[in-house]
């Protein structure tokens, strides 16, 4: 008679690496249906989680990769920008989010390197495989959650106009079209609201 018959030899437990690739898995889909409803209603809650999760992300990946911190700050905010208004773009049959992300931020970081005439770095290592340290994520996560709460206090007409300008990445002279209001109200409340989020955040 077997060990295993005999009972005293318990079967094999399940894999956990099977669990993780489950759970990878679940999350993946998770990241696609938030893209797809992005594209399809223009979802500002399935951006916001978007936004909060690749934001600090792609921030802290740019840096690693050689970045300032300012360049750093203004490239994650462009990358965000372009995955709002080019989602339709996104194939989720040939990559997922987080390379479509990683990839439009690699390239951005390219041509900002090439505004400034400086050579980019041979080797550059990019893309979710190379996610930053949990603690630079974590506190990097602090600051945008601090980010969109200090959004989120904004008075109302200020707050519309921050979204239409670095969201809806229009100039001050679309939004005043677009609005009516006068290019000098609007300047003067983009002005005001920015003063608001730099005090919120220092």
């Amino acid at each position: 008679m077997s060990a295993l018959a005999r009972g005293r030899v318990r079967p094999k437990a399940r894999p956990a690496r099977k669990v993780r690739v489950a759970k990878t898995e679940t999350e993946q889909a998770a990241w696609v249906d938030c893209m797809q409803r992005v594209h399809l209603h223009q979802d500002k809650a399935a951006f916001a989680k978007l936004f909060a999760h690749f934001a600090p992300r792609v921030k802290a990946f740019l840096m690693k990769s050689g970045a300032d911190a300012s360049m750093a700050e203004e490239c994650s905010q462009e990358v965000m920008a372009t995955v709002w208004r080019k989602a339709h773009m996104f194939d989720p049959s040939r990559a997922s989010v987080a390379t479509w992300i990683f990839t439009i931020a690699r390239n951005r970081k390219i041509d900002a390197l090439r505004k400034q005439r400086r050579p980019e770095p041979e080797d550059i290592i990019w893309g979710p495989e190379e996610e930053p340290d949990q603690a630079d994520v974590m506190a990097l996560q602090q600051e945008s959650d601090q980010l969109a709460k200090a959004m989120a206090e904004l008075p109302h007409k200020q707050r519309v106009l921050i979204e239409q300008a670095y969201f809806g990445d229009l100039s001050h002279s679309e939004i005043a079209e677009a609005t009516g209001l006068p290019l000098g109200t609007i300047k003067s409340r983009i002005r005001l609201a920015l003063d608001r989020l730099r005090h919120a955040m220092k």
